[in-house]
């Protein structure tokens, strides 16, 4: 008998002693399993074969594991004594350890390792034999995602086992997801009846979506002549579909860049609406914003990497002290001797951009600097046929909660109650008692700190560099004369809706023609209402 032949007598046994018929899955002493294990690793790739089907007939959940590793290649097992390994990181590198029992081999060493190769036939038997192990494990949520997983590699050497999976299944909605992997599978494979061309059809084009309206447009090139018409219909439908939530995709395009302009815009709204100043330097207190999450981020990763995912968490108030620091330093310093002079003001200020500029390239150099996201800022979902990326979704509701926190302090605090009031009549207010040197100073800090926490923001959804802030200051002017000088509710509605006619227009007209086109648009608005959508009432503004 060869070695072969043996295996597959082993499996047998097993499958006969551990009643593997059902979908239960049992756990075998790791004595029993370890030689098992160590099997994959001698022989050629038949033999292999059949030692990951003697490893499947045994049903035990640590198999699986193994056979991952094994399909990424990434399996090791030790030349003098034949043991197969896990290494802790890619390349054969870090920590061995046992697969079986997960304890770590310190008298092994990585010189003395070698990789389990696998070949392109062996990973189909892998990718069956993972899902066969999954597809009938007692979670649920491991049978879920292992029929998404046949759903998005429709593997047509799975059917076999999909077909058994589905009829062995209870849950109704993974049974959906089982259903739906089977039709994408049948559209696939040019010699189904059909029968079952025409069955799958409608579910595949009831998952929806870019996928399914791939899947049928790729299928309509192999089908038999007797479906193609209904392969078309399911196409159209889909593509109207698809128009509409494109139209949506980008309307969600417009709400993200309208919450970078709106974190951008609404120190600026504030500071100009009370003090009438025309801050060129805005821009570099997001710059500054985002050279602070960098630094913290840089601190975390050389003394404390377990707080990464807190780094923004640390980088905001911290953020927000800089600049705001800076803002007032640059208020009491040169700002208040300027009042009353919106020309040397704007000169000014652009002044202190460009030394602000200079001196941040003279620390951290020109170079770009890459700001990384804390694990649950990355990847993204679907929401209908929506694409969403983490990141974005938490940069508008931070925006929306900056929002609405501002309001609150304007509205229920007495350095709010005393900006308002400056806001509406300097003079007035400076009669009644109102310290309005203090509350220019005030002002200006909150705008700035403001900026330092949009810089924050934008660190997340691009690199940082001594420029950053000048891709936003013509961008958050345009939200604050387009929503009405100090006012916040038209700069929040000023964002929005630039941003969303941005991403209407730039299909159609490029990026720098958009904004030109949008700036058209603004002037023309003006001409019409000089104080912006939302124009603040008060004597002195109206005088």
């Amino acid at each position: 008998m060869n070695a072969i032949s043996l295996l597959r007598t082993i499996a047998l046994f097993l499958a006969l002693t551990l009643g593997l018929a059902t979908p239960a899955q049992a756990q075998v002493a790791d004595a029993e399993l370890t030689p098992l294990v160590n099997a994959l690793a001698p022989g050629n790739f038949k033999d292999r074969e059949a030692a990951i089907g003697v490893l499947v007939a045994t049903g035990d959940p640590r198999v699986v594991p193994v056979l991952e590793v094994l399909l990424e290649g990434e399996l090791y097992f030790d030349e003098a004594s034949g043991k197969v390994v896990f290494t802790s990181e890619a390349g054969g590198e870090g920590t061995i350890s046992d697969p079986v029992t997960g304890a770590e081999l310190p008298d092994l060493t990585e010189d003395g390792l070698d990789k389990v190769k696998v070949n392109n036939g062996l990973r189909r038997v892998l990718r069956t034999a993972i899902g066969q192990m999954t597809l009938l494990s007692e979670d649920p949520g491991v049978r879920l995602f292992a029929a998404q997983s046949i759903l998005r590699d429709a593997d047509p050497a799975q059917l076999e086992l999909l077909d058994s999976a589905i009829a062995a299944e209870t849950d109704a909605g993974i049974r959906r997801v089982m259903e739906q992997a089977r039709a994408a599978i049948i559209l696939k494979t040019p010699d189904a009846s059909v029968e079952d061309w025409q069955a799958a059809i409608p579910v595949v084009q009831a998952i929806g979506g870019r996928d399914a309206l791939n899947t049928l447009t790729t299928a309509l090139n192999t089908a038999p002549e007797a479906v193609k018409p209904l392969i078309q219909t399911a196409i159209d439908g889909l593509a109207r579909d698809r128009a509409v939530w494109d139209v949506a995709q980008n309307v969600w395009f417009g709400i993200s860049l309208g919450s970078v302009l709106l974190l951008a815009a609404i120190g600026l709204a504030i500071t100009f609406g009370v003090m009438g100043v025309i801050n060129m330097a805005h821009g570099e207190m997001v710059m500054l914003g985002a050279y602070t999450t960098f630094v913290v981020q840089e601190v975390i990763r050389q003394n404390f990497p377990g707080l990464f995912d807190w780094s923004l968490a640390i980088a905001l108030p911290l953020a927000f002290l800089v600049t705001g620091l800076i803002g007032i330093a640059i208020e009491r310093g040169v700002i208040r001797f300027l009042y009353g002079r919106p020309l040397e003001t704007l000169l000014a200020t652009w002044g202190l951009s460009l030394i602000i500029q200079q001196a941040v390239q003279r620390i951290f150099t020109a170079n770009i600097r890459e700001v990384g996201n804390p694990t649950w800022m990355s990847g993204s979902f679907e929401l209908g046929g929506l694409a969403i990326t983490w990141n974005r979704f938490y940069i508008v509701i931070f925006a929306l909660m900056v929002f609405v926190a501002l309001l609150l302090v304007l509205k229920y605090t007495a350095i709010g109650l005393h900006m308002r009031a400056v806001t509406q009549n300097r003079r007035m207010a400076s009669a009644m008692g109102i310290r309005t040197p203090l509350v220019d100073a005030m002002t200006f800090g909150l705008g700035s700190g403001i900026a330092g926490l949009a810089g924050v923001a934008l660190s997340q959804i691009g690199n940082v560099s001594p420029n950053l802030g000048q891709g936003y200051i013509i961008d958050s002017f345009m939200v604050v004369v387009f929503g009405g000088v100090g006012n916040l509710w038209g700069t929040l509605v000023g964002a929005l809706t630039l941003g969303i006619a941005n991403k209407f227009i730039e299909p159609y007209a490029g990026a720098v023609l958009g904004k030109i086109i949008i700036l058209v648009l603004i002037i023309l608005f003006i001409q019409r209402r000089p104080r912006g959508l939302f124009a603040l009432k008060g004597r002195s503004i109206e005088a």
